[in-house]
């Protein structure tokens, strides 16, 4: 009987390893998955491409990777926000010890979204003629310059949800999904943490914004370390 839940968050992160790309979802403090991102800081993973939105904020989540110095780079739209300051990522950058690829935000879901649709990448007219498009192919589309822009993918997407099945089906509360419907197409590995585990049956299909097929492991908020 597939069976996608597991009983602890170290069997969830389980067989991750240093050097992996890890795609962290999450908006500020919507939707980050912090039963996660504690574990793989047990772990003491090493060597990490995270791919996030933003640089870490006031509570538990990517900034504790900072400070442990577990991230190489990062892969974002704001590496540093108002409303959470942190000065883990800006201190680590200004030293020269963390790499930075800036993208713009809808630029960045459309990355991901490629990757997970098997698509070649995409033309865009946002970041042209600016530091962002430098070393990139462009192209004249209707008069105005675009920016080819490559797809985005990961070994490994940590995500949150609201509730889910054995299957792995999974909804979200409300803006907390965020990024995750399109990081869950884009990994290798995709991993939830959920609020509850419901019966098989009991989520209204019309409500499920991820469907199990794109979901590995999905371990209850909680659950043992």
């Amino acid at each position: 009987m597939l069976d996608r839940r597991v009983a602890s968050f170290t069997e969830a992160i389980a067989g991750i390893g240093h050097g992996a790309t890890i795609m962290l979802g999450g908006f500020g403090g919507a939707g980050t998955p912090l039963g996660l991102v504690a574990a793989v800081h047990r772990a003491g993973l090493r060597d990490l491409t995270v791919i996030a939105n933003n640089g870490g904020s006031a509570e538990p989540d990517l900034r504790i990777w900072l400070e442990a110095g577990q991230v190489r780079k990062l892969v974002c739209s704001y590496p540093k926000s108002k409303l959470h300051t942190t000065a883990s990522f800006t201190t680590l950058y200004l030293a020269g010890k963390i790499e930075l690829e800036l993208v713009p935000q809808g630029t960045l879901v459309e990355r991901m979204r490629c990757a997970g649709a098997g698509l070649g990448g995409f033309y865009t007219p946002v970041g042209a003629g600016t530091a962002l498009a430098e070393g990139k192919e462009t192209r004249m589309i209707n008069g105005r310059e675009h920016v080819l822009e490559m797809p985005l993918s990961a070994d490994v997407a940590l995500l949150r949800g609201r509730q889910a099945d054995r299957l792995g089906n999974l909804t979200y509360n409300k803006t907390a999904r965020n990024f995750a419907p399109v990081m869950a197409t884009a990994a290798k590995l995709v991993v939830a943490e959920v609020e509850e585990f419901v019966e098989l049956g009991a989520l209204d299909p019309e409500t499920v914004v991820t469907p199990g097929i794109f979901v590995d492991r999905v371990v209850q908020k909680g659950a043992p370390q």
